[in-house]
């Protein structure tokens, strides 16, 4: 971040505006809005401007900017059509360690003023750092049409039981659960629609079940995808949001886990080959423990739990212990990485089905149904094979696959380091052996592969822009 977001308190306190044009105007409009007590330094200031200091009993000093201006003020904006001026107040405003704005100039500025979606209490500040105004208020129209009016009261309301609560539910984790209840119940509904009374009716009621108080513990498999964050689920965003403890693995991302609830503690349960940091029968235990103290644990796994995730066991020994729980699949590697590749999985000219297969060596050997995969007309997709590639392209062309039949690697698919390397059969072996390949890889064979060239989309730099805007 170029910026750390914050909200000041400026309530009662002298915050300099130099300039009197529309721009300082827009300025010292937010500011005032805020409760700032305004001073004004401009040689000529607009009607609008003058009549909004005089109504808030503010300053007006009609003449050039002076550094005594800045005595006794608590931030500063320069808002004139001067290069210089405004150049000058910003140095004068650093020097006394006061935060400075000056207008279209991030350089010059010690914090910027975002672009603001106003639901009093609630506030939504969106900022481009200062890189695309046009762009900032393009996502708040969109943030203005998301969140309605009616959020303001919804949070007065919520606002005005918080000391109630915390006086009837002592445990902070209990209290998370009640408001997590409540906002998923129908009270925001009964608030939008204008009936505040039947909402407040409700979470009376809630607040005096005994039952509140009751922890109950649960557990959620989360499916986070191959890498790329825009490819998360829309319940798998929520329950990220709602989790009090995650579990997750290596395959992770860095660029998903900041999705996580900041305040979430998280454990790392990550496995690398011939590396198991926690053991699986490790990880089970720690999720029904966890589950069991009253917390809400997500188990974030990259790719789908379900498919080569393990995640069959973690919810045999769930269900073992009557631990609750949900599943939410995620898109698996074969197809994020196919898909970001350019390779379609099928293909009704060259292949009409398509197996997931394991290349992960267990014991040194890979016991599978070599005759069967080697057929013709079909698409494999082998995860954790970087290790065994050589012996899974030797025993499909001994089993009559053809030499020349086209092979792909994808190196951390659908992520900003994605790079696939393509060949046969008979040539991949050594196009590894030649580049640096890092795992997490997935290896793709079948007649579909040789479409990649025409096919191929993705381009790294698109999905870092993407990316920057989320963060």
């Amino acid at each position: 971040m170029q910026f750390l977001p914050v909200f000041l308190n400026v309530r009662a306190q002298n915050c300099l505006v130099v300039g009197g044009g529309e721009v300082a105007c827009r300025k010292a409009l937010l500011l005032d809005r805020a409760g700032a007590r305004l001073r004004v330094v401009a040689p000529r200031v607009n009607e609008y401007l003058e009549s909004l200091v005089i109504a808030g009993a503010g300053e007006l000093r009609l003449r050039e900017f002076r550094e005594s201006d800045l005595d006794g003020v608590f931030l500063v904006v320069a808002a004139t059509d001067d290069e210089a001026v405004n150049a000058a107040v910003s140095v004068a405003a650093k020097n006394r360690g006061l935060p400075v704005n000056v207008v279209d100039k991030p350089s010059l500025c010690s914090f910027i003023v975002p672009s603001i979606v106003d639901r009093s209490p609630v506030v939504i500040a969106i900022s481009s750092g200062g890189a695309s105004p046009i762009l900032t208020r393009r996502i708040k129209e969109k943030i203005e049409t998301l969140v309605p009016a009616a959020y303001g009261r919804l949070a007065l309301l919520l606002g005005a039981f918080r000391a109630r609560v915390k006086g009837v539910i002592g445990d902070g984790r209990g209290r998370a659960r009640f408001w997590e209840k409540i906002l998923s119940g129908p009270v925001p509904e009964k608030v939008f629609a204008g009936e505040e009374g039947e909402a407040r009716r409700l979470i009376e009621q809630e607040l005096a079940a005994p039952e509140h108080q009751e922890v109950t513990g649960q557990v959620f498999l989360v499916g986070a995808g191959p890498g790329d964050p825009e490819l998360l689920t829309l319940k798998a965003l929520r329950l990220m949001e709602e989790a009090d403890v995650v579990l997750y693995d290596r395959l992770v991302s860095p660029e998903i886990l900041q999705r996580i609830r900041p305040d979430a503690e998280k454990i790392h349960v990550g496995k690398a080959r011939a590396n198991h940091s926690v053991p699986q029968e490790q990880i089970n235990d720690m999720l029904v423990r966890l589950a069991q103290e009253g917390r809400k644990v997500l188990r974030l796994k990259g790719g789908d739990p379900f498919i080569f995730g393990r995640g069959g066991e973690e919810i045999d020994r769930l269900a073992a212990a009557g631990i609750p729980f949900q599943v939410v699949p995620g898109i698996t590697a074969a197809s994020g990485c196919a898909s970001y590749a350019g390779i379609p999985l099928t293909h009704r000219d060259c292949s009409q089905s398509v197996r997931f297969v394991t290349g992960h060596l267990r014991d040194d050997s890979l016991n599978l149904d070599w005759p069967e995969l080697a057929k013709e007309h079909q698409t494999l997709v082998f995860y954790m094979g970087l290790l065994g590639l050589e012996r899974i392209c030797a025993q499909l062309m001994a089993h009559g696959a053809a030499a020349d039949m086209p092979v792909a690697l994808v190196q951390q698919g659908t992520t900003e380091h994605q790079k696939v390397l393509t060949g046969t059969l008979e040539s991949m072996p050594a196009l590894v052996n030649a580049h640096e390949v890092k795992a997490p890889t997935l290896i793709i064979v079948g007649r579909v592969v040789a479409l990649q060239p025409r096919y191929a989309w993705f381009r790294k730099g698109a999905l870092a822009q993407q990316n920057s805007l989320l963060n």
